[in-house]
């Protein structure tokens, strides 16, 4: 591979070639990336809300104690 590059400018190997390379994968890296983040969100949703149900019903389970056996 590094002997295609070797008689280019350096314009060509650090410049045009990543620019060909988003242009013609960008449609693909950038629906990787959503994918990534929209994951992490839903993980983050989904943490918040066990850790709220978590919270809720052991105060509900110690205020609850208190008053007795159903």
């Amino acid at each position: 591979m590094g002997e295609i590059f070797t008689g280019l400018p350096w314009w060509v190997k650090w410049i045009a070639v990543p620019v060909i390379a988003l242009v013609v994968f960008g449609g693909l890296i950038a629906t990787v990336v959503g994918f990534v983040i929209g994951l992490l969100f839903k993980l983050l949703v989904f943490v918040a809300l066990v850790g709220g149900l978590i919270y809720v019903v052991r105060r509900f389970m110690s205020g609850s104690s208190s008053r007795g056996d159903w």
